[in-house]
């Protein structure tokens, strides 16, 4: 249900507007700010509350304000609002809203803000938000593939360096770095938050508000660490903010396209160290033989569209003075592409991992006497011959059919070696930041709570 329709810009002035030029500066806004919706809502409750802190609205205004403010949010969350075209973005859809429900009210929350820091915070809010949801799927995969390096951790798998066969592996070692990749990316995604956990809000245009606003108070109200100090660095920070999520997806995504590449690979007739389920593959149109790995491939591409939206945002972001430009306003459209291809990526794999089938004897088969060359070398140097004569000798053996290894000999024993996992560990990072993920939501949800019931008078 779309509402409040009749309802000017907020911009507007009473001059002429070229019906061609609003359909282009506006773009596709209005359906891309479907999502903020319950954001700017949150943030514009948040900011009636500091108004009213300030002395400079009634209280009992504020109180109005932030349970209609809840109704809105509500009422976004179930899919009840859409913004019009006639309006330009969420913003002018809440508050034509507010207005009808509450007339002047509706008309004073504006007061020492700009479109500029409103749609910044509620973006910054969305993105913690989606941030904690990407954090939480991504450590839900590496917990899957610490389970398959667990299940499978002692079965032999060729390892290979040059696409060649290189030394001695295992299942548990394989998959067991793309679970400590993961851990690696959690920390960084972690990292990204504390960027986020900044409030913008007073900001306004990116020069402050000539009013005595308490934006220690409102950014404690959202749940956020810090302000944002500088209303300049405010405006300057529209694109790094958004890049750094982005590329923090797109690293994940480098994880994970390794493990798709190679999962291919594996799943080959011709090497057949894993097999997919037949309910993960699709069949060829001409060939009635074929069963084809299309979950593998699309998920790799979808690692690889990770970086063009990566791209997209730097090359939209970059090659402007400081200060807000309406440039701008088209980057909210690779940061929400990004965000839901990542969001399918994480989740498809989700659903892959525990099907994901070996063929242990294929696996065994592949580990000749030839990948335990180094490890020979190695094990003469220890009985004291020089490692380079120990080389040259591994080498003539292979070279001349006799090279017969010690099997028995002990692999790599120390920390992260074929055996010695160091699995624990690597689910303890993850455990750690699963608990950090869960601590976060809890406090942020018990924010906006606390925002939503205000006590002030008129609630």
């Amino acid at each position: 249900m779309s509402e409040g329709k009749a309802n000017p810009q907020l911009w507007q002035k009473g001059l002429p507007l070229d019906e061609a030029i609003h359909r282009f500066t506006v773009g596709d806004d209005p359906v891309l700010d479907q999502r903020l919706l319950k954001y700017d809502a949150l943030g514009s409750a948040a900011h009636a509350l500091a108004l009213a802190h300030a002395g400079l609205l009634a209280e009992s205004d504020a109180g109005a304000l932030a349970q209609a403010l809840s109704g809105i949010a509500a009422r976004a969350g179930r899919g009840e609002l859409r913004i019009n075209p006639e309006q330009e973005d969420c913003h002018t859809c809440i508050e034509a809203l507010l207005t009808q429900q509450l007339g002047d009210a509706g008309r004073r929350i504006h007061l020492g803000r700009s479109r500029n820091d409103q749609v910044i915070l509620a973006l910054r809010l969305y993105m913690r938000d989606a941030l904690l949801d990407t954090a939480a799927r991504t450590a839900q995969l590496a917990d899957a593939f610490i389970s398959f390096a667990k299940q499978h951790a002692d079965l032999p798998l060729p390892g290979y360096t040059h696409l060649r066969r290189a030394m001695p592996s295992s299942f548990g070692l394989w998959a067991g770095g793309f679970a400590a990749g993961l851990a690696e990316e959690l920390q960084a995604l972690q990292s990204v938050y504390a960027r986020l956990d900044r409030c913008p809000l007073g900001a306004a245009a990116g020069f402050g508000a000539p009013l005595p606003l308490d934006r220690e108070y409102v950014a404690a109200l959202l749940g956020f660490a810090a302000v944002q100090t500088s209303p300049a660095d405010v405006m300057n920070s529209r694109g790094r903010h958004e890049l750094a999520l982005v590329n923090a997806l797109a690293s994940i995504g480098l994880v994970l396209e390794k493990f798709l590449w190679d999962a291919a690979l594996y799943c080959m007739p011709e090497l057949g160290y894993l097999k997919l389920p037949d309910a993960f593959t699709t069949g060829s149109s001409i060939m009635p033989q074929k069963r084809n790995p299309d979950v593998l491939e699309l998920a790799r591409g979808r690692c690889r569209e990770l970086r063009g939206h990566a791209l997209m945002l730097q090359e939209l972001a970059g090659g402007l003075p400081s200060g807000y430009h309406r440039d701008l306003q088209l980057l909210k459209q690779p940061l929400f592409m990004s965000l839901d291809t990542a969001y399918g990526l994480l989740d498809i794999l989700l659903r892959l991992m525990p099907d994901l089938q070996v063929d242990e004897k294929r696996a065994r088969a592949a580990c000749g006497d030839d990948l335990y060359a180094a490890q020979e070398a190695t094990r003469l140097a220890q009985e004291g011959m020089p490692f380079r004569d120990a080389y040259q000798q591994v080498a003539r053996q292979l070279l001349d059919g006799s090279f017969k290894p010690d099997r028995s000999a002990s692999l790599c024993t120390h920390l992260g070696g074929v055996g010695n996992l160091g699995l624990e560990r690597i689910a303890a990072d993850c455990a750690a930041l699963k608990h950090w993920i869960g601590e976060t939501r809890k406090r942020l949800q018990a924010c906006e709570s606390q925002v939503w019931n205000s006590k002030m008078s008129g609630t």
